[in-house]
């Protein structure tokens, strides 16, 4: 089959990239008995060749092994099976890490990997998840009472109706069974939303004490007096949310103009020196980007290694994360404020005009004096064009737009793979160009 493949096809460049990876990152079935087990390497190289090419679904990927020929070359003319497949990408995330990580040692070898600008940027992809399966707190309790009712009227009337001389004698036991299950996940979801603002509120009075501590201090000499603490238990606002099928997404939009939806917050870290690599990945189940902003960055001092300059918008913009950069040698360029203004034509309605904020702060007069000048101008012009056209590559060419997998440790590492994918090829199109 290798005759039919093209010599410059990215199939080679994924066989010899997974070569590298070491197989003390798979995760492998030790058991001795069953079948003979798929080589580790050909499944995770199997599953980069098919998300580059837009397959993301395991009986996708597994019909294309006898329809494809490139992922007929890659899985070696077998064809392993859906669940086979699934259950690799699942439990892999250390092989997809560590071969991440080989792919920009070779960018590094190829003299294409470039530390000295890079942009971080966010994008929504949908989770594997309706909102319409998100619960509020208030109509949770609703259904619980209503679901503990129900229950023990249809148990009774099971009891009552004889066993084997009721009509259907399964009919009552299976209602009985569904309830039960959608019970169960109603208590779940209020004791995932008690946690929830437990947390919350242990974090607000743990600052409501230093801001005290610091007030008393100074004696209430300047400075008005700290609110009082949240109160012990918390009391749940009934508009909080959980979703029942996966708990970790949240309702998010990518704008005031777009819908929510049911996501998570994929971020990215490319460098903007020409090469438009992915450098680094994170995820995150909150719609602010600030958050994250440190981590991901940081994180990078044990791969690649920490960059230069850090481009930024608006939306990551904090005073701490900023100094806690620079005292790692890195120089954030962040936006203060909202870069692109209304457009003069739009067919919307022009947002109403809000007073122009007041720049108090000292870092962000520092920030704002430095992105003024022309230096600052021009490097912070390449975000834009950087980091934005490789989330538009992967939604758009490679068609990936929702994630396959749920729970957060899950998609984090569902991400990896896509962005694993999205270096194979941007590499072996820079590498044959």
């Amino acid at each position: 089959m290798k005759a039919w493949l093209p010599e410059d096809d990215l199939a080679h460049f994924v066989l010899g990239a997974v070569e590298r990876v070491p197989l003390g990152a798979f995760s492998v079935n030790a058991r001795p008995s069953g079948k003979p087990q798929y080589d580790p390497r050909l499944m995770l190289a199997l599953l980069i060749y098919a998300y580059a090419q837009g397959i993301f679904s395991s009986r996708r990927i597994e019909r294309a092994t006898y329809r494809d020929i490139g992922l007929r070359y890659v899985a070696a003319n077998t064809h392993p099976d859906h669940d086979t497949i699934a259950a690799f990408r699942r439990t892999n995330k250390a092989a997809f890490e560590a071969a991440f990580l080989q792919v920009l040692l070779i960018a590094r070898e190829a003299g294409l990997l470039r530390l000295g600008l890079v942009a971080i940027d966010g994008t929504k992809i949908d989770a594997n998840a309706s909102k319409i399966r998100s619960v509020r707190y208030d109509r949770a309790q609703a259904l619980r009472q209503k679901l503990a009712e129900d229950i023990a009227a249809l148990t009774a009337q099971a009891e009552a109706a004889g066993g084997a001389n009721a009509p259907d004698p399964q009919a009552l036991p299976q209602a009985i069974a569904r309830r039960e299950r959608l019970k169960e996940k109603l208590d779940a979801a209020c004791a995932r939303l008690a946690a929830e603002a437990e947390r919350e509120a242990t974090a607000a009075r743990a600052e409501q004490a230093a801001k005290q501590a610091a007030w008393d201090a100074r004696q209430g000499r300047r400075g008005r007096r700290p609110k009082s603490p949240p109160d012990d238990p918390p009391a749940l606002a009934p508009d909080r949310q959980s979703n029942l099928t996966d708990p970790d997404s949240a309702l998010m939009r990518r704008s005031d103009a777009h819908e929510y939806r049911q996501a998570y917050n994929a971020q990215a870290v490319v460098s903007a020196d020409g090469t438009q690599l992915i450098l680094a990945t994170n995820l995150v189940a909150t719609s602010a980007d600030a958050p994250s902003f440190a981590a991901t960055i940081l994180a990078m001092a044990q791969t690649v290694g920490l960059p230069q300059t850090v481009l930024a918008d608006a939306g990551y913009a904090n005073g701490d994360v900023v100094a806690e950069l620079e005292k790692r040698g890195v120089e954030p360029l962040v936006a203060i404020g909202r870069t692109q203004p209304h457009r003069p034509y739009d067919f919307r309605p022009p947002p109403d005009r809000k007073p122009a904020r007041q720049i108090n702060e000292p870092w962000r007069i520092a920030m704002q004096a430095k992105l003024d000048t022309d230096d600052g101008k021009a490097r912070y012009a390449r975000r834009q064009q950087s980091v934005e056209p490789v989330f538009g590559i992967i939604k758009s060419a490679m068609g990936f737009v929702r994630f396959r997998l749920r729970g957060i440790a899950n998609v984090a590492s569902e991400w990896t793979l896509t962005a694993l994918a999205y270096n194979c090829q941007r590499l072996h199109r820079l590498k044959t160009a």
